[in-house]
């Protein structure tokens, strides 16, 4: 898998282009909401040919990861969505109402990312094309997920859902400077400029096939400022881009990335218990200097992922015959 990575950003770096790229049918979700992103990156693909639903959750679900919410009903909205995706009495999941989208193409629900993406997959995709997409794509989330803090991810978390069912799926996430109240961001059209030249290499090697090899996901965090960033291949690794502790008292110890966020949503930070989220200041060992948490600051970093929990084939720790050894003997 990773002899395929490096040749196709080898690829990408040398500024080869396929002849032509095939259509494919893609759902992209996010955890964010209606964003400029997703905006952005639909236009793009849909210019690149490609047929595209969007599925995403009604308002911002950062950090919740693969929560679903079994089996709880969703009535309708209480209140409107995130840019006026939908509005206040609608039904809790459904197409978007804003003025402007193009019909039938953009979806929300009122509830946890991968909530959003089995929408994308089970109704909507389904009663486009009557099976699973080619790809998923999950992003692009407004500010990069790298590090420790992908496990509470719902940008990753719905990339790792999707790729565990068979479905070739990428996490996309970009600076949080692609926040935007319009829907209108630079940031974001250059940012999904990137991705479809990312997606034009992976089509031109899979031809007809799939267009990543099965067990394999992606987790992709552009810099700040993606224009002109060279492609490398990264780690996941053990550097932590993000600092994330837990506090008696959230408003004392509010970092002005805590303040930000705050600010985005229109909350104030209350003096009770919490958890605290903050950059880290710490410099990487030289062994980790190919982790994703130090790539994304200078190149576009595209990081591996392994499908689900499976562990790589050869690399158990036990055998089947000791665990059979383990077994009770007759008559215990």
């Amino acid at each position: 898998m990773r002899h395929f990575l490096t040749a196709l950003l080898a690829a990408s770096a040398l500024g080869i282009a396929p002849a032509s790229a095939s259509a494919r049918n893609i759902v992209l979700t996010n955890d964010d909401g209606l964003t400029s992103n997703v905006v952005a990156l639909y236009e793009a693909l849909k210019e690149a040919g490609h047929d595209v639903v969007v599925s995403v959750p009604c308002t911002n679900q950062s950090g919740q990861g693969a929560a679903l919410g079994i089996a709880r009903p969703i009535a309708p909205l209480k209140t409107a969505c995130l840019n006026a995706a939908a509005q206040a009495g609608d039904p809790g999941a459904g197409q978007m109402t804003r003025a402007g989208l193009p019909t039938g193409d953009f979806h929300y629900v009122d509830g946890t990312p991968v909530a959003a993406l089995l929408h994308g997959l089970d109704v909507v995709g389904k009663a486009r094309w009557g099976k699973m997409p080619d790809l998923v794509l999950s992003g692009p989330n407004e500010g990069q997920n790298v590090g420790a803090i992908i496990l509470s991810s719902g940008t990753v978390s719905a990339a790792q859902y999707a790729a565990v069912s068979g479905v070739p799926a990428i996490a996309l996430s970009a600076g949080a400077g692609t926040e935007s109240a319009n829907l209108d961001n630079p940031l974001s059209d250059e940012v999904a400029h990137r991705t479809v030249e990312l997606l034009t290499h992976l089509d031109a090697r899979a031809g007809s096939g799939a267009l990543l090899p099965a067990g394999l996901a992606l987790n992709v965090n552009f810099p700040d400022q993606p224009a002109g960033a060279r492609w490398q291949l990264s780690d996941i690794g053990s550097y932590n881009a993000y600092k994330v502790g837990f506090t008696n008292d959230m408003a004392a110890s509010a970092s002005p990335m805590m303040q930000m966020m705050a600010k985005s949503r229109g909350m104030d930070i209350p003096a009770l218990p919490g958890v605290s989220f903050d950059f880290n200041t710490a410099a990487p060992a030289p062994e980790q200097m190919d982790d994703e948490s130090v790539v994304y600051r200078s190149a576009i970093a595209v990081s591996p992922m392994q499908a689900g929990y499976a562990y790589p084939a050869g690399g158990a720790v036990l055998t089947r015959e000791e665990l059979a050894a383990l077994l009770p003997a007759k008559g215990q």
